[in-house]
């Protein structure tokens, strides 16, 4: 395998969590005649770069379709979070009404939208049809394509410039990472600056999160990967924050390499240093995740199982894509989680990739009243901890898997 960054050969493993569908695959009715197609999911490093990846089996065009069916506008501490970014980067970087943005991977337009209610000019780029559609539906201008260094090329011979660029959890998603940052740095006038979301490496390698492992995600991104990356595409980072969406994110800004060139702040090299003297660039600080995320996968198996020879009847909260890949990774199938239940009418009434348990409306939580609740977006457990205590149930009597099984 050679790395997507620096094309050095890549063999260090993370870990290996054998093979699953794709995790945003979700089924129809008359799917479940057919079959499904399968690939395998393991994750290297790569001891040149250190860039951390998935090995490729598949392309974006096959994981990002028209039938996507991720929202962000379903989650409101995702929602918050968009408020409180416009707010911080509005008061920053003196943004006012004449002021462009681009948000690369708008999704539904959760997040511009909050800069369009300032009178901004908004671009979205988002190539999931669906998705985009939704985005349009608010009155948001969206252009269907996946950004490239090309494509930024045509995006400007049309208009498109951004004074903010803003690519929220999308680094990690794309394969050419190299050219996908060209494709930024295309996109920004003078004096611009890019902002990146994308879930931490260090987050991921110390609490052993596996489940946030899946297809769609090419990269696992530390900053001192990130730094380098983004040099390599004529971008220079000069700040970084630590966000705890995700189970731990990371905020990084940069500008244009060149005249516009901003200094480093003291709290990104604080960063830099912190990763280094953890050892995210040597050979060791990966050993034992895999140890680590069998522990996580036979405990919940154990749990599930112990459950139903009880009697007891557990379901499932919260229809995301790391569910997918702890359910699948484990084995569970709607013998041991009868059904998932989810608030996004587009994963309502599918079934899960792989496993093929039932997503279901709300109301058949409330109408059925089972014994124990396993939420799967444990990042958001505190929103839907207080879901489901409107609506009647305990905090006795939900659960999570990931970091830890926690019952209560």
């Amino acid at each position: 395998m050679r790395c997507r960054h620096c094309a050095g050969d890549v063999d260090l493993s993370l870990v290996d969590l054998g093979s699953s569908p794709p995790s945003n695959a979700y089924l129809e009715q008359a799917d479940l005649e057919g079959s499904e197609v399968w690939f395998p999911l393991r994750v290297k490093v790569c001891e040149s770069c250190w860039l951390v990846q998935t090995e490729d089996f598949t392309d974006a065009d096959g994981l990002f379709h028209s039938d996507y069916a991720y929202f962000s506008g379903f989650s409101t501490t995702w929602v918050d979070h968009c408020r409180r970014f416009v707010d911080a980067v509005v008061g920053r970087f003196g943004l006012g009404e004449q002021s462009r943005v681009v948000e690369v991977a708008c999704n539904d337009g959760t997040l511009l939208q909050q800069f369009r209610s300032r009178e901004m000019s908004c671009v979205g780029i988002e190539p999931t049809a669906r998705v985009a559609a939704a985005a349009r539906s608010a009155g948001l201008d969206v252009r269907e394509v996946f950004l490239s260094s090309e494509v930024a090329d045509e995006l400007r011979s049309s208009g498109v410039a951004a004074d903010l660029l803003v690519a929220n959890n999308v680094l990690a998603h794309v394969p050419d990472i190299v050219g996908f940052l060209e494709g930024c740095r295309g996109l920004m006038v003078d004096g611009a600056v890019a902002t990146f979301e994308f879930p931490h490496l260090v987050e991921l390698v110390d609490g052993a999160l596996f489940d946030t492992i899946y297809h769609e995600h090419f990269s696992y991104l530390s900053l001192c990967v990130v730094d380098r990356v983004l040099k390599r595409a004529g971008l220079s980072m000069f700040d970084a924050e630590r966000l705890p969406t995700h189970g731990g994110s990371l905020r990084v800004f940069a500008s244009v390499v060149g005249d516009g060139e901003r200094p480093r702040t003291a709290r990104a090299e604080r960063i830099l240093d912190d990763e280094r003297s953890r050892g995210v660039e040597t050979a060791s600080y990966y050993a034992g995740f895999q140890a680590a995320t069998d522990r996580m996968k036979n405990d919940l198996l154990a749990y599930l199982v112990e459950e139903s020879r009880r009697g007891r009847r557990v379901v499932g909260y919260g229809a995301a894509a790391k569910g997918n890949t702890l359910l699948n990774y484990a084995g569970v199938r709607s013998d041991l989680l009868e059904y998932v239940v989810d608030n996004n009418p587009a994963k309502q009434g599918t079934f899960l990739p792989g496993s093929r348990i039932p997503v279901v409306a709300e109301e058949v939580l409330i109408r059925d009243r089972p014994d124990r609740i396993l939420v799967l977006p444990w990042n958001i457990r505190d929103e839907i901890v207080q879901r489901l205590e409107s609506i009647g149930f305990s905090s006795g009597d939900i659960l999570t898997a990931v970091p830890a099984l926690v019952v209560g």
